[in-house]
């Protein structure tokens, strides 16, 4: 068990964060650029290539110290270091929490039940090297002597959201000779639409299941096999030379004809949703090649030592989380807007709504007592400039505070014209039209009517920062992830809960479970369900 803490509501720095909101919660950020000239310069953070414009938020120095303080009260620097030092701070499943160590460099030494787990990562990347070598260069050989073609990541959740983002946000450095898909959904559309167009004798399948038994995951693996061994003859063989594992559980392995030479391992120290720089992210290696997946993983270890290291005061998600906090509980803003300006970032948000949501969307803490504050606010987000002309409507003129993350780069991928200057233009405009708005007198002066004027008028005081780096690279790629991965532990801390277990997942599966054989069976089933349920299990047999 963990070492108990007062209750957040009466930490000290939480009681006077309340008493400090209700001085300065309606403070216009107008009035505090106004009596601040340097404001927008000195509340600006730059470490491991990444800087953070945050003053455009709805704070003072005094929040800051504030804050800051609380991250002292609620015992972040001891977490942390019991996160690193492979501590089993995942209470609940008795698991160290070491996604760190994917990322740390040969020679470091991280103990988990007395065994250095650095060596086994390393050993575990070194295989995935030489096999995205094979596949890539071609060595690797289908069934029929072909070289693959199309590669398809077959996965749910951690072992999906990750590997689609990675290939999407780093597919100007991808290998283009060979097709990469991702199947999660068990809806059996998700499948047919990714082999439509393929031949079985090019495609290599990455089935990624801890277990080997996960329900969507493997009826989609087993629909998978149907499908090459329809396309090669249906020759048992086939399937070693078309599937490959990223399993613990060589025994399935084995039974579906994978050769477990061919299973790349990882550890339950690696929750799912923290997994893409593991053996989860084979599809990512062998998009991008080994050392392009290195340096991605050479930017999430920058990034952790920032974390690890930096004061608290010049500690990127240290500040992030905080922030986040400040507004999810002071200020009831149930949403964080993540806009990437940055058109191969279009999954990242997707990517982050598991990394945040699951993680932090808690109702009890480390004791067992029912949370006293507000946990885990939405996380959402599309690429700009489209969503400009979707839902920023709501956030500069809507009735809900929604912070906003913008995401842009200094440089981008593929200059064309002026495309880039045209999207940052836009990053800067918006943040700047959220935080000072439009006044009445300001619409007026335009010649604007009267009775137009209310609705042309923009509020203001609408937060949000600012998150820049050089471009878009595998390196930068790693330190975006592990700073968000970092300020949703930041955000756990204050609040007490274990942001690595995500039991909410599972009532719905062990009930759907149940009622797939109800669904299925030859006769009619005795129900026990509530009425609802039971009507619409009976509805779905007539008519399906």
């Amino acid at each position: 068990m963990t070492t108990k803490l007062t209750p957040l509501s009466e930490r000290s720095a939480w009681k006077a964060l309340s008493a400090h909101h209700q001085k300065i919660g309606d403070t216009q950020l107008k009035q505090l650029f106004a009596e601040d000239p340097g404001r927008g310069e000195r509340f600006t953070l730059e470490a491991a290539g990444i800087f953070l414009d945050y003053s455009k938020n709805r704070i003072t120095d005094e929040t800051l110290k504030l804050l800051l303080q609380l991250a002292e009260e609620s015992g972040l620097r001891e977490r942390i270091d019991a996160m690193f030092r492979g501590d089993k701070i995942n209470i609940t499943e008795n698991r160290a929490v070491l996604h760190v160590a994917l990322r740390a460099p040969q020679g470091e030494k991280i103990v988990v039940d007395g065994e250095d787990v650095v060596p086994g990562v390393h050993a575990v990347l070194d295989k995935m090297a030489a096999f995205a070598d094979r596949v890539r260069s071609g060595a690797w050989k289908g069934h029929t002597g072909k070289r693959i073609k199309n590669v398809i990541n077959i996965g749910i959740g951690g072992s999906d959201l990750g590997p689609v983002m990675a290939y999407e946000a780093l597919k100007h450095y991808s290998q283009r000779d060979i097709t990469f898909r991702f199947v999660s959904n068990v809806d059996g559309t998700d499948f047919v639409e990714a082999v439509q167009d393929l031949n079985a004798d090019e495609t290599l399948f990455l089935v990624a299941s801890k277990t080997f038994t996960t329900l969507e995951t493997m009826t989609n693996a087993h629909s998978a096999r149907d499908w090459s061994l329809a396309g090669l003859g249906g020759d048992e063989k086939a399937v070693a030379k078309h599937f490959v594992a990223i399993s613990t559980n060589a025994k399935e392995v084995a039974k579906f004809g994978i050769d477990t030479a061919n299973m790349f391992e990882f550890w339950d120290w690696v929750g799912g949703r923290y997994s893409m720089d593991s053996a989860i992210g084979l599809s990512t290696m062998l998009a991008i090649g080994p050392d392009n997946f290195r340096a991605m993983l050479d930017g999430f270890h920058q990034m952790d030592e920032h974390f690890r290291t930096a004061p608290f005061a010049s500690n990127l998600p240290v500040l992030l989380g905080l922030l986040t906090v400040w507004y999810t509980d002071f200020f009831d803003a149930q949403t964080v807007a993540v806009l990437p300006y940055e058109q191969y970032l279009k999954r990242f948000p997707a990517y982050l709504q598991q990394l945040t949501m699951e993680s932090n969307g808690k109702h009890v803490t480390l004791d067992g007592e029912r949370v006293a504050t507000v946990t885990g606010p939405i996380y959402w987000g599309e690429p700009g400039t489209n969503g400009q002309h979707s839902f920023y409507q709501l956030i500069h003129q809507g009735t809900r505070l929604i912070p906003c993350d913008f995401i842009g780069f200094y440089k981008t991928l593929n200059p064309l014209g002026q495309h880039h200057d045209m999207l940052m233009a836009n990053v800067f405009a918006q943040a700047e039209a959220l935080a000072f708005g439009k006044t009445a007198e300001q619409v007026k002066a335009e010649g604007t009517p009267d009775w137009l004027v209310p609705h042309r008028v923009f509020e203001g005081n609408r937060p949000s920062n600012t998150i820049l780096a050089d471009q878009l690279t595998p390196e930068v790629l790693g330190k975006l992830i592990a700073l968000y991965e970092h300020a949703v532990f930041t955000q756990g801390t204050i609040w007490s809960i274990d942001s690595f277990d995500q039991w909410g997942v599972e009532l719905g599966k062990v009930l759907a479970q149940k009622i797939i054989g109800e669904l299925e069976s030859k006769t009619e089933p005795a129900l026990s369900h509530d009425t609802s349920t039971t009507n619409l299990i009976r509805r779905y047999r007539k008519n399906k």
